[in-house]
């Protein structure tokens, strides 16, 4: 977790510029303004076409949607804190990176806790979500518009030994992103997680510098991570999830009508996104095998048997909302 005077800083400087309620730039009714959107993926990435071809031509009316993948505007893990400090308007961002400000999050990190791709959708959705959208408004300045299906995460790795059991995984150099919540996962696995930017998985498979690396198989195949590894093992161990993360400041200075076409466009996109990673996902198993890859399907009980237990023994639990596991089962 990131420390209390980190958290402490971030939280003022959002909310004093919150506070102040600015306006949009320096726009006349008549001017657009430009939302910039930084995000780790790649340009194919479904995440990054939804938005491109449902949410730009949205807003094009009002806004001008620049998008930059790759990190390249930002790091990786730095950009909620830059639309708190008012330097960015729009990203994709991870239940993992909000769990490093908002511990309460980290109960949607969980391995095994989302079902598939709608119950995630539900779940969003859901009443009980209200107060935790509320407070990374409030606190943050980040208005979360939208849950995007990244995917079930499988493990790809560049070893031939086989994967039946989290006992197998011991030893394994794991990369995972470098929060707390992402190296608890690569653990709760069996493995030896290894923090590492998005941007350097490949190099580092390419040397050895990791054995292997999680991730739904859409992102593994956009990445061509297939070309510097040997196996795909099927453990679902997550059905990931991205935010649509939207400056509440840029919000805020939006007319009722805008906002309005704001919030439909990024349901219309993440809609499509989801619907087209779902497409993909059925497809890839086969592309990876003709890829030479091996794909199989390991002990699935083991492994949520293991992960489950990890996490309700973890201290990561004693910040979910009371109930709330019962509620997201519920749905």
């Amino acid at each position: 977790m990131t420390t209390t005077t980190t958290r402490r800083s971030l939280l003022a400087g959002s909310a004093a510029l919150v506070a102040l309620g600015l306006s949009v730039g320096a726009t006349s009714a008549a001017d657009k303004i430009t939302i910039r959107m930084s995000t780790p993926a790649t340009e194919t990435d479904q995440r990054s076409v939804a938005l491109a071809t449902v949410f730009a031509p949205a807003v094009a009316d009002f806004a001008t949607y620049e998008p930059h993948y790759n990190a390249s505007l930002f790091k990786q893990g730095t950009e909620l804190e830059a639309i708190a400090r008012g330097n960015l308007e729009m990203s994709i961002t991870s239940a993992q990176e909000l769990a490093t400000i908002f511990p309460e999050f980290s109960i949607f990190t969980a391995g095994y806790l989302h079902r598939d791709a709608e119950h995630q959708k539900k779940v969003f959705a859901a009443d009980f979500m209200a107060p935790l959208k509320q407070k990374v408004e409030d606190e943050l300045g980040v208005k979360l518009l939208a849950v995007m299906y990244l995917g079930r995460r499988q493990l790809n790795l560049r070893i031939d030994k086989e994967i039946r059991t989290p006992a197998d995984l011991a030893g394994v150099k794991l990369r995972m992103p470098g929060s707390d919540a992402w190296q608890f996962l690569g653990k709760a696995l069996g493995a030896s997680p290894v923090p590492l930017a998005f941007t350097e998985i490949y190099t580092a498979l390419q040397t050895g510098a990791i054995d292997g690396q999680d991730n739904p198989l859409p992102t593994d195949r956009d990445s061509k991570f297939y070309e510097v590894t040997k196996q795909i093992v099927l453990t679902s161990h997550l059905v990931d999830l991205n935010y649509i993360a939207f400056s509440k400041k840029v919000w805020d200075g939006l007319t009722p009508e805008q906002q309005a076409t704001v919030q439909k466009a990024a349901d219309d996109a993440a809609e499509s996104g989801r619907q087209k990673q779902l497409a993909l996902e059925a497809e890839l198993e086969q592309f990876f095998k003709d890829k030479g890859l091996k794909v199989y399907t390991p002990d699935i009980d083991a492994f949520r048997t293991q992960v489950q237990k990890a996490y309700l023994e973890s201290d990561f639990a004693k910040s979910w909302p009371e109930g709330m596991i019962d509620k997201i089962n519920a749905l």
